[in-house]
């Protein structure tokens, strides 16, 4: 027995010999060569992590002298970089950057390395193992969108990821937004997988600015974004005011204005309300209605405004466009309303009251302009109908459906029903006029001054006519001969009533149709009245001067379309069931 023990002793001995293992000692022979052990990646692994760092290790301790770059190899498509040591059996291959994704790596462990007794490996131990697909962390939507414009400047901007992150990760400095070279100051949150960008102050108007999230953002197990993330978005702008109805210190407002503010953009009509779009009388609070159309606001007050007071309305900066940017400051501005017209009282005989303001007046069916020079000098204009059947005209306060061609000027105001500009107080005005005016027409009535004369058979033109009471026998009145002369003879109250049962015709066809009445000796155009009991036409050429207050029951017509020439009025024009038309008019209302 002890002769066979020595036998394989001598025998491990000798292939420690052949194999280069020898040893002086014979006892440390039983070891024999180094190998290695095991490794980590392990031959032959697949979805290896790219981060991984790789392990070797050997059945003994080893010189880790022997250990250098060279020792252990790994190489992919081409040869990886990193960093190499060594402790206990154990040498660890730690890659300078993360390996590729999907790909086969092979490792080598050369010969060079050796034991504690300067034993080599004896062959060189290669393996292989395959990295896996890293499940990357991707930004799946931001807000604002890629090329959004009209941003709020409030905006907090944010971005989502497909997975949660490491908050960590994500701070001022892998999340940045600028404003070309130049960053923005924010706070940044993270939740659930939504990072958000706080800006401190609001973003400039009109302004691109760039978000970037870079691949330093990592989720919750380390693995980066595979590139940095950036989009650009663009700030909107501020709406501003471009115009208002009164104008700022506007004065002579009428008692009854909407107050109006256009803006320069659409808005977001939420943004518009009685809260902010106010008005006020010093401190006190103007009760109306607010409402937006267009790009107009509208403040329509509940009841009529005060005499000769100062307002002011207010626009805040609650008041957003559309796209949620707000005015940049509060819009103020002030008007001045106007003291009530005087009820205008003429001689006992003939009292116009309140329809003696109106230049024109069209009964319950409204008023027309054609042309761009017609004016109602001194007076006003009304109607018991709505405001739409008012075209061609504006006062201070509001335009009445005017065209480029058909531009009307009233120096007074304008009296309508409904709907806006006119309402309830506004058509209380005009149907008080009505009713003045009816009675008026009355008051100057055959029945009421009987005993007119007829000295030229209905043809008044080439007449000259002293005061007194005029009626046409046949039941119309025509100036077409020549012109008509009124001559007060001295007297400043002196009275002229003209009574027709049908229809008053001055002027005939043709460019020198026109026909004039001539004042004379003090006559005065507030003591010529026409008691029309059909509809008057004035110059149907155009041109003259008509004088007096017209009466008509069925309406009233100056000039006619296409006519250039101005047609003067020195008086009123008041219809009672139809309306008044008018081609580059001039009316200018009496003082009484």
């Amino acid at each position: 027995m002890k002769t066979k023990n020595l036998i394989l002793t001598y025998a491990i001995f000798f292939i420690a010999l052949v194999s280069g293992c020898a040893s002086d000692d014979f006892e440390q022979v039983a070891g024999i060569c180094p190998i290695v052990e095991s490794t980590n990646p392990v031959s032959n692994a697949v979805a290896v992590p790219t981060n991984s760092v790789i392990a070797i290790t050997f059945n003994e301790e080893m010189d880790a002298a022997s250990f250098n770059q060279g020792s252990v190899t790994l190489v992919g498509a081409t040869s990886v970089a990193g960093i190499l040591t060594y402790s206990g059996k154990t040498a660890l291959f730690t890659p300078s950057s993360p390996l590729a994704e999907n790909t086969t790596y092979t490792g080598r462990v050369k010969t060079s390395v050796k034991d504690l007794k300067g034993n080599a490996l004896q062959v060189d131990y290669v393996w292989a193992f395959t990295t896996g697909l890293i499940l990357r962390p991707i930004v799946i939507s931001t807000d604002p969108i890629s090329n959004a414009t009209d941003v709020v400047f409030n905006k907090a901007i944010t971005a989502t990821f497909s997975m949660p992150m490491n908050p960590s990760t994500l701070n001022p400095t892998s999340f940045t937004v600028k404003q070309g070279l130049n960053n923005v100051p924010g706070t940044i949150s993270y939740s659930g997988t939504t990072v958000t960008f706080t800006p401190t102050l609001p973003l400039d108007a009109n302004t691109t600015f760039t978000a970037t999230i870079t691949n330093a953002a990592k989720n919750t197990l380390d693995t980066a974004l595979l590139a940095n993330y950036s989009w650009d978005f663009k700030t909107g702008v501020s709406p501003t005011i471009i115009a208002t109805d009164p104008l700022n210190n506007a004065v002579n407002v009428n008692l009854l204005k909407t107050v109006t503010a256009n803006f320069s953009l659409a808005m977001d009509p939420t943004t518009i309300n009685a809260t902010t779009f106010t008005l006020k009388q010093g401190t006190t609070v103007i009760l109306g209605t607010v409402s937006y159309s267009g790009i107009t606001a509208s403040f329509d007050p509940t009841v009529a405004l005060q005499e000769g007071k100062v307002y002011t309305a207010t626009i805040t900066t609650a008041a957003k466009s559309a796209s949620g940017i707000p005015l940049a400051t509060n819009y103020v501005w002030n008007f001045t309303t106007t003291l009530t017209p005087p009820v205008v009282v003429l001689p006992p005989t003939i009292n116009l009251g309140t329809a003696a303001i109106y230049g024109a007046f069209g009964g319950n069916a409204g008023i027309t302009n054609q042309g761009l020079n017609t004016v109602i000098n001194n007076g006003s204009i009304g109607t018991t109908a709505a405001s739409t059947l008012v075209t061609g005209f504006h006062d201070a306060n509001a335009v009445y459906t005017e065209t480029p061609l058909n531009v009307g000027n009233v120096t007074g105001h304008i009296y309508t029903a409904p709907p806006a500009p006119g309402n309830a107080t506004s058509f209380a005005i005009a149907s008080q006029g009505f009713l003045d005016a009816n009675a008026a027409y009355l008051s100057i009535s055959p029945a009421s001054k009987p005993g007119g004369i007829d000295p030229g058979a209905g043809e008044l033109g080439g007449l000259t006519l002293a005061p007194g009471v005029y009626k046409a026998a046949s039941g119309t009145f025509k100036i077409s001969n020549g012109n008509l002369t009124l001559d007060a003879q001295g007297d400043p109250n002196a009275t002229w009533i003209f009574q027709t049962a049908a229809g008053l015709t001055v002027g005939i066809a043709g460019p020198t149709g026109a026909k004039s009445i001539i004042m004379k000796n003090g006559a005065l155009a507030k003591n010529v009245f026409w008691y029309v009991g059909t509809s008057a036409t004035i110059n149907g050429a155009g041109g003259g001067t008509m004088v007096g207050t017209i009466i008509a029951n069925s309406g009233v017509t100056f000039s006619t379309s296409g006519n250039a020439a101005q047609t003067v009025l020195n008086g009123r024009a008041i219809s009672l069931i139809a309306s008044v038309t008018m081609v580059n008019t001039t009316v200018n209302v009496p003082n009484n």
